[in-house]
């Protein structure tokens, strides 16, 4: 059995996944297994998988596309490990991340998983120092202290500091929460994350950049913005929480359904669209106001002021 298993979900990513599977073939530890799931990839994936001998490589493939988080729970399924890591087919871990991770949970069993922080790259594989500390700022990552938190919900649920593929997890506490829920396409490392904490599972920061994560144009559009924002809400609808933390989880809920609203109005699902502004903002907000306004307007006239005021903002 090995001590650590890294999963990488891909789809359609034949350019981005061998910078992937090649950052796990650089760790400075070699007791892994690499399971790389498969989500129906139409392009050169299996071509690409073909060139992997190493029998740590296991490749899981699905004939038909299945869902983002089925796929992962396709390759969580499957894995063998003490620890377990999934990180995306467009990123990629630095050399010493399973050491130096794998090195906490060995020392304290308490602790269920270890999070880092993580440089931001680009199509080219550069690190973009100045976006990395940006990001690292918006996401708390600056803030917090080497340790396990003393206060791990509000961390990953408002500051949401942890990313999923900048963690390793103790396998035993991801199989006590049945790993990442099915059926749903975003927002379930959020999910993940939270619920978690409230199993009472403890988290460990370690405040090294010792994951790669790639930002490039195809995560981009309104195609993806409208699932996204589906999602969160049902995430966000998930949970319950008390005082402080409830408040953030309502005035959360309240901007998603006003954003979803907006873009589902722009695409000509204006009944839908104005229920959502309605329930998420009172109509004297501005943003509902003028939500409100263009929904009443010819579809084609409604999509020219969107993208107008989309490019304003930018």
């Amino acid at each position: 059995m090995p001590k650590i298993s890294v999963c990488i979900p891909t789809y359609n990513r034949a350019h981005f996944l061998p910078f992937a599977i090649d950052s796990v073939f650089a760790q400075t530890i070699t007791d892994w297994e690499l399971i790389v799931c498969d989500d129906g990839s139409q392009d050169a994936t299996p071509e690409v998988m073909a060139r992997y001998t190493d029998p740590r490589v296991r490749y899981v493939r699905h004939p038909r596309n299945v869902g983002k988080s089925n796929n992962m729970r396709s390759g969580f399924e499957v894995a063998t490990g003490k620890y377990f890591i999934k990180f995306d087919d467009d990123d990629r871990l630095t050399p010493e991340f399973l050491e130096k991770t794998s090195e906490i949970l060995d020392r304290d069993s308490a602790i269920d998983f270890v999070g880092t922080d993580h440089w931001i790259i680009d199509s080219n594989n550069d690190q973009e120092i100045e976006l990395t500390e940006k990001n690292s700022q918006k996401w708390g990552r600056t803030e917090l202290a080497e340790g396990i938190s003393a206060s791990l919900l509000e961390t990953v649920f408002v500051r949401q500091s942890f990313q999923v593929g900048a963690t390793l997890f103790r396998m035993q506490a991801l199989q006590d929460v049945d790993y990442m829920r099915p059926n749903i396409q975003n927002c379930e490392d959020n999910d993940l994350f939270v619920r978690l904490v409230l199993d009472e599972k403890q988290g460990y920061y370690l405040p090294q950049r010792l994951m790669e994560y790639r930002v490039h144009p195809e995560q981009q559009g309104l195609d993806r913005a409208i699932p996204y924002l589906k999602d969160k809400l049902s995430y966000l609808e998930n949970f319950q929480f008390t005082s402080k933390l409830e408040e953030i989880r309502r005035s959360r809920l309240a901007e998603t359904q006003l954003l979803l609203g907006l873009r589902l109005i722009e695409i000509g699902d204006v009944e839908r669209g104005r229920e959502l502004v309605r329930s998420g903002k009172p109509a004297s907000v501005p943003k509902a106001y003028v939500a409100l306004a263009l929904s009443l307007l010819p579809k084609s006239l409604r999509q020219t002021l969107f993208q107008t005021m989309r490019k304003m903002k930018e």
